[in-house]
This record gives C-alpha cells, sequence and structure tokens, in this order.
C-alpha cells in the first residue's frame, strides 16, 4: 500500500480508539455500562443494530459472493422485515417492561434456572465462535493481501476493539458503530463509483448490467423449492425468518442493543430502520460484487486471487502445469473480453441472442479453466474446501476477491479508507459481541450462580475483565475459523446450528402457557440433538443450513409441550 494508504489507516484505529474510550458517560454503575442506562436515541441505537449486522465478513465474503454468484444472496435477508415487525409488537415491548438485563432471565421467571442456565451457555457458545469468525474474516484477507502476519492482523482488530469495550461499555459500542457506518457506506460508494469510471468508454452501466445478467448475475430470485439448495426466496423466506426471529429476539447481542433504547417506541423504531433499509444495503454491497464482476471482465483477473495457494502451486514440482492453465486462462480470457464487448455493443440494438450464446460458452469456459486450477490446488495443497465450488470461482478464493481488487486496482488514499471500512466493519460487530458475551456472562452465570450478593461495583469491574477474556478467546477462535471458506456462510451456519432451538424455547414459554421448565429444558436439548444430526449425518447433510432452524423450533415445541403434558402434576380431587 501507498504510504497516504497507511496514514488512512492509522488515523482510523487512533480515532476509533480514542472515541470509545471517551464515551465513559453513565459506565461507572452496571446498568450504564452495559444498558447506558437505557437512554439512547432510537436512530443511534438502529445504525448500532444495522453496524452489528455489516460486519467485515458481510464486506468481504458478500462481495466475493456477489462477483461469483451474483445478487441470489440477498435471499437470505427476505424474512427480516417480517420478523423485525413480529418483535416490535411481542417481544420488545415485553423485554422493556421486563426491565431485564437479558433476554435469558426472563425464561427463569417463565419456566426455571437450568433452562435458563442452559440457554445462556448455548448463546455464549453459538456468541463466542461467531465473534472469532467476524475477527477471522478481516484479518485472513488482510495478512495475505498486505503481507501482514496473521496473528498480529488479528491482535490489531481485536485488540483496540476490546479495549474500547472495556473501558467505554455500551456507550463506546454504539457511538463508535454510528461513525463505523458512516465510513463504512461511504467506502462502498466510493468502491461502485469507482467500478463505473473504470469500465470501457464504450461500455455504459446499462450495458454492463446487461453483460452481468447473461451472466447470471443478477438473478436475485429463485422461486423453486429444493431442500439443498441454501439461497431460494422460500428458504430466505421462511428459513431466514426463523433465523431472524431468533437472531433479534433471543440472541443477547441484539436484544440487548433495543433494551438501550430510551422507551418501547424508541426499541421498536430502531428495529424497523434496521427493517427497511437492511435490504438495499444489503443489495448494494452484492451489486458491488457484481460490478467487480463486469469489471474483471475487461480487465484481466488473476487465475487464483488467493496469492498464497498460487505461489505454493508455483513453486511445487507442478508449477509448469500451472503455468500452462495460466496460459489458457490468458486466451479464454481474451475470448470472454471480445465477447463480453460484443454483447455490451449487441445490447443496444436489441438483438443479442448470437452474441449471448457466444458470450455464456466463453464464460463457461473461463470457469473450466478455474475449475482445473482449483483442483491443481486441492491436489497439492490438500485443501478440500477447493473442491466444492461458487459460480466460477473456488469456494476459498471468494474472500479475496474484493479486496485483491481494491488494493491492486484503487488510487492511494481510497485504498486506506476501504481497508479502514473493513476494519471499521469488524469492528463494530465485533464490539457488540463482547459487550452481550460479558453482559450474559456476569448476569446469567456470574451473578446468578456464582456471586449473587456481590456490590455494584464488583460486578462492573468482573464486566470489564469478562470483556477482555472473550476478547481473547474470539481471538483464538480466528486463528480457526481463518481456514472454513466463504466466510459468510461460516457464521451463518455457526449460528443457525444454536438459533432455531432457542428462539423454540421462546416460542414455548410466550405462547404454550402450560408448557413447564422440565419440557422447556429437554425440548432445548432435542432441537440441539437433532439440529445437529440434521446437520452432519451423511443423508440429511444436503439440506441448507437455513432450513436448521425451523426445525430447531418445532423439535423444542414439540418436544417441550409432549414433555410438560408428561411431567405437569395432575390436579388433585377431593
Amino acid at each position: 500500500m501507498h504510504l497516504l494508504d497507511w496514514i488512512v489507516v492509522g488515523l482510523y484505529l487512533v480515532w476509533v480508539v480514542w472515541d470509545g474510550i471517551r464515551r465513559t458517560e453513565g459506565s461507572d454503575q452496571v446498568e450504564g455500562y452495559l444498558l447506558a442506562n437505557r437512554s439512547l436515541p432510537w436512530w443511534a441505537v438502529g445504525l448500532s443494530v444495522m453496524a452489528t449486522q455489516l460486519s467485515a465478513i458481510t464486506l468481504v465474503g458478500a462481495t466475493g459472493q456477489g462477483y461469483a454468484d451474483g445478487m441470489r444472496f440477498v435471499q437470505f435477508y427476505f424474512g427480516l422485515p417480517i420478523a423485525m415487525i413480529i418483535i416490535s409488537v411481542t417481544l420488545v415491548p415485553f423485554f422493556y417492561r421486563a426491565r431485564v438485563y437479558t433476554a435469558y432471565e426472563y425464561l427463569e421467571r417463565r419456566f426455571d434456572l437450568k433452562t435458563r442456565t442452559l440457554a445462556s451457555v448455548l448463546f455464549l457458545c453459538s456468541r463466542g465462535l461467531s465473534c472469532g469468525v467476524i475477527i477471522a474474516a478481516p484479518a485472513v484477507i488482510l495478512s495475505i493481501i498486505l503481507g501482514w502476519n496473521l496473528t498480529l492482523t488479528i491482535l490489531a482488530i481485536g485488540l483496540p476493539t476490546a479495549i474500547y469495550t472495556m473501558v467505554g461499555g455500551v456507550q463506546a459500542v454504539t457511538w463508535t458503530d454510528v461513525k463505523q457506518m458512516a465510513v463504512i457506506v461511504v467506502g462502498l460508494l466510493a468502491v461502485v463509483i469507482a467500478l463505473v469510471l473504470g469500465l470501457p468508454s464504450e461500455v455504459s452501466v446499462g450495458d454492463a448490467l446487461h453483460v452481468a445478467g447473461a451472466a447470471g448475475r443478477l438473478t436475485a430470485v429463485d422461486f423453486r423449492f429444493d431442500w439443498s439448495q441454501t439461497y431460494t426466496f422460500w428458504s430466505g423466506l421462511l428459513g431466514g425468518l426463523f433465523l431472524m426471529l431468533s437472531y433479534f429476539g433471543c440472541d443477547q447481542s441484539q436484544v440487548q442493543r433495543y433494551l438501550t433504547a430510551r422507551s418501547v417506541e424508541e426499541g421498536r423504531d430502531s428495529l424497523m430502520m434496521s427493517a427497511f433499509v437492511k435490504i438495499p444495503l444489503q443489495a448494494l454491497v452484492l451489486l458491488t460484487g457484481v460490478l467487480v464482476f463486469v469489471f474483471y471482465l475487461f480487465q484481466q483477473p488473476p487465475l487464483l486471487f488467493n496469492k498464497v495457494h498460487a505461489e505454493r502451486v508455483e513453486k511445487s514440482e507442478r508449477a509448469a502445469e500451472f503455468r500452462q492453465l495460466e496460459g489458457e486462462f490468458t486466451a479464454a480470457f481474451q475470448a470472454r473480453r471480445t465477447a463480453a464487448a460484443n454483447l455490451a455493443a449487441a445490447a443496444d440494438d436489441g438483438e443479442t441472442g448470437p452474441t449471448r450464446a457466444t458470450f455464456e460458452a466463453a464464460n463457461r469456459e473461463v470457469s473450466a479453466v478455474r475449475a482445473r486450477a482449483a483442483q491443481l490446488v486441492r491436489e497439492i495443497t490438500g485443501d478440500e474446501r477447493y473442491k466444492d465450488r461458487t459460480g466460477d470461482t473456488p469456494a476459498p478464493d471468494v474472500n479475496y476477491v474484493f479486496p485483491t481488487f481494491v488494493t491492486t486496482r484503487l488510487p492511494p488514499g481510497l485504498v486506506g479508507l476501504i481497508i479502514a471500512a473493513i476494519f471499521a466493519a469488524a469492528m463494530s460487530s465485533i464490539a457488540a459481541e463482547l459487550n452481550s458475551l460479558a453482559t450474559s456472562s456476569v448476569i446469567d452465570i456470574y451473578r446468578r450462580l456464582l456471586k449473587p450478593e456481590a456490590s455494584d461495583a464488583h460486578y462492573l469491574g468482573v464486566s470489564k475483565l469478562l470483556t477482555g477474556f472473550w476478547g481473547v478467546v474470539a481471538c483464538l477462535v480466528a486463528v480457526y475459523a481463518a481456514g472454513l471458506g466463504s466466510l459468510i456462510e461460516v457464521v451463518n451456519r455457526f449460528g443457525s446450528f444454536f438459533y432455531g432451538s432457542l428462539l423454540g424455547v421462546f416460542v414455548l414459554a410466550l405462547g404454550f402457557k402450560r408448557s413447564t421448565g422440565t419440557g422447556a429444558f429437554v425440548g432445548l436439548l432435542a432441537g440441539m440433538a437433532v439440529v445437529m444430526s440434521v446437520a452432519f449425518h451423511p443423508a440429511t447433510r444436503g439440506i441448507s443450513f437455513l432450513w436448521h432452524n425451523p426445525i430447531g423450533v418445532i423439535v423444542v415445541v414439540v418436544v417441550g409441550v409432549l414433555v410438560s403434558l408428561m411431567t405437569r402434576p395432575r390436579a388433585q380431587t377431593a
């Protein structure tokens, strides 16, 4: 990177830590530290909710997903607006009026201590894992693209975030989220402008989108009902609905966001802001990836975006075979570029049939060469992820598409802004996760089970220590998660193991008055067992992870109701 880029990134890191540390108003007490004394405005809470979602996984993974697979991933969020309406009507007023710190406190009031504790432990496991993935997303990419040591990169992201979260609590998390959202959106818009300006002079934006459509990159909705397809209208609307209900209704990292609002109405407004803005924002991220694909139709991309694997193959005994593939890739690219230019020109005349067929054939040839390169990488490195492919790009390569474009094609200064935006996306999500992990650890475990009679100052100190502890755990998980493939899916796969079952417990609590603590506890265990079986059993492994969420809900409710009926004391007769 240019010196100017390093200055931009350095200034950002200093600014965000300084701004977070100074946001300590009211954080000298537990409620102020964890919930900002329930005093934050709806728009700040709403931006914090969105910033928690818009992680570096979204910037890095979803842009790569858009490049490789087009707009289909947007279907993942189709259930979000419905989920937000349901939660705004039901859980927001319920949690707010109950004056709870965590969502799981209610489960003890409704059921018993063991159900609350199990739900809290499951949350801590799921969020601890996902927090590590959120750090891994930018760390693994930046370490390779910029030549940084992976461990140092993880610490550069996780350490500053843990510091300002430990010192400032939820106030620091929320107000830095607001600023980080601004950095992210400005960075995205700047990239889109750069991509449009980078098109050949004879190719208009409309022509570029026409070519992208011919490559299948603009297909946003798939109405097929196929259990094995991850992103369809139905998996997004139904499976996504259950996932979003679980995430925003039962996950402390999100519940804690709207519990900081000044009133029930402002808590609702913060969620509705996300309901109406999230899908367009996600579409912008994916469209950025699509435009990167179009850019590389006219400017030759690397055969492999992951330069570490490319260098390893080049140094192997099969280097000559790889060089031959690079030659074939160059020839295939030249043919595709010509076909793309002809298709763009034909779009103005409305006669695109023959040119479209030629372009599609040329695009398939590029994909075929990449597939052979992926096979070569898998055989040399032993990386089995290269047998799983998305679009024309191997899964491990998807995460490197956007950073490669940024660092090799954008001007100095703008590169630094985008790298800062990736840092901002990671830090905003990590801060929220660390804050919620510390809250649940202190309120649901430490204060409830280990030391119930300590002073407010004691719990405040423990909260800060546990924030640091979870920061260390997240960094350790990040080292492992760095090698798990398309990170935008990894974090949602992690969550889908837990979310549906947790939602099922709250459905039992709110919708089935005769359900018991034993029923809820057994139902939760059964839901987790069934979801794990579906996820890992060879016969059902092909079912999309989005369906794990409704499966978990159904199992918990059915088993919980049956066990409640069997264990509920019979009414005595005179």
